[in-house]
C-alpha cells in the first residue's frame, strides 16, 4: 500500500474539501441573492444544501487528519458563477453537483481504492450518491422557475409557509400569507417542505 502522505488520495481529498469549501460560499452568495429577489424558498433551498456541503467538506478534512500541520499542495479548476440570475445560479449549481458525482468523485474514490484507502473510497462513493440528489434537487428547482410554477400548479396542492407554517390549499399561493402576510416567495409545496409534521 502506498504512503498516505505521498498518494493521490490525500490530493483528492485536498481538492474535495476546497471544492465543497467553493461550493458552499458560492450557495451562501446566491442564497443573498436569492432573499434580495424575495425568494426565500430558493434562498432556503441554497442554505439548506451549502449546510450539507460544508458536512462534506468536513468529511474529507477529517480523513487528512494523519497530516496535520503539514501543507498539501493541489492543482484544480473550479467554476465561476457570478450572476444575479437566480435561474442561471440555480443551473449552474446543478451542472456541478452533477460534475461532482459523474466524475470527479467516482474518480477519486477509483484511485482510493487502487492505492488502498478503502474508508476514504466508501466516503467519496456515499457523498457522490448525495450529490446527484443535490444536482437532481436543483433541476427540478430550475424547471420550475422555467416554466413559471414555481408558486403554481395545473391541479390543487398543499402549500406551506415557510415563515408561520400555515397551510394553503390551492393551485396558486396568494401573493401574501394570510396568517403572517409575508410574500408568496416563503411558500414551498407541502412535499418539499422540509417539515411537514
Amino acid at each position: 500500500m502506498i504512503e498516505f502522505r505521498n498518494s493521490e488520495t490525500a490530493k483528492n481529498l485536498m481538492r474535495a474539501f476546497a471544492g465543497e469549501s467553493q461550493a458552499r460560499n458560492r450557495y451562501i452568495i446566491a442564497a443573498g441573492i436569492a432573499s434580495q429577489q424575495k425568494l426565500p424558498v430558493v434562498e432556503q433551498i441554497f442554505k439548506f444544501t451549502a449546510d450539507q456541503e460544508k458536512e462534506h467538506a468536513t468529511v474529507f478534512y477529517n480523513h487528512l487528519k494523519e497530516l496535520n500541520g503539514e501543507v498539501i499542495s493541489i492543482d484544480g479548476s473550479y467554476p465561476v458563477n457570478n450572476s444575479s440570475s437566480i435561474p442561471e445560479l440555480i443551473k449552474a449549481a446543478a451542472h456541478n453537483e452533477f460534475e461532482e458525482y459523474d466524475t470527479v468523485y467516482k474518480a477519486f474514490a477509483k484511485t482510493a481504492k487502487e492505492e488502498g484507502f478503502g474508508q476514504v473510497s466508501a466516503s467519496f462513493e456515499m457523498i457522490a450518491a448525495i450529490e446527484k440528489t443535490h444536482g437532481e434537487r436543483f433541476n427540478e428547482l430550475a424547471e420550475l422557475m422555467e416554466k413559471n410554477i414555481l408558486f403554481a400548479s395545473t391541479e390543487v396542492e398543499s402549500w406551506m409557509c415557510l415563515n408561520c407554517g400555515h397551510i394553503h390549499i390551492g393551485a396558486k399561493v396568494p401573493l401574501f400569507c394570510p396568517v403572517c402576510q409575508h410574500e408568496q416567495g416563503y411558500f414551498i409545496r407541502l412535499n418539499k417542505a422540509p417539515y411537514t409534521g
